[in-house]
């Protein structure tokens, strides 16, 4: 069934179509990144061991539940710009930088990769702002929010990496 179109200024007008689905397209990759970060987070936050683990355990279980809504909102803005947030076989994993380590006391390698996590998502973000701006305030607004919570994240696992080593 088409959809019909009533917009004829804005990001959803038919003369910015191009520009949508790019935006779309950002979108979609976001959603990914934040669906695997989710995995991951779940994963090393489950297998560490160690007194000094449990609080970088506790903080990445706290993060999957940000990280899951910020999915949420991305697959939302997905839908509201008629786009179609994707299933699960159109996966593809990339943060080999953040699986579980084999040592479950590795706290260090964990906090890294949270790191490296964050600052991808930083920089793709960055590109969305970008991708947006003067052609979709609310995406880019939704965005600049969610990039305030990854800098967040990041600044918080940079802390911890200067008490662990």
């Amino acid at each position: 069934m088409p959809t019909t179109r009533h917009a004829s200024a804005g990001i959803l007008s038919d003369k910015l179509a191009d520009k949508r689905q790019e935006i779309v397209e950002l979108l979609t990759r976001a959603y990914w990144m934040e669906m695997e970060t989710v995995m991951s987070y779940l994963a090393n936050a489950s297998n560490l061991d160690g007194i000094r683990a449990d609080e970088i355990a506790e903080a990445l279980h706290a993060d999957v539940q940000e990280e899951l809504g910020h999915a949420r909102r991305f697959a939302k803005r997905i839908k509201e710009l008629y786009g179609t947030t994707p299933g699960s076989l159109q996966f593809t994993p990339e943060q080999t930088y953040l699986q579980p380590p084999e040592d479950t006391t590795d706290v260090v390698t964990v906090i890294k990769g949270v790191i490296e996590a964050e600052a991808g998502a930083i920089e793709h973000y960055t590109r969305i702002i970008e991708a947006c701006d003067g052609v979709d305030w609310a995406t880019q607004d939704m965005v600049i929010d969610v990039l305030r919570d990854e800098e967040g994240h990041m600044r918080t696992f940079e802390r911890y990496l200067k008490e662990f080593e």
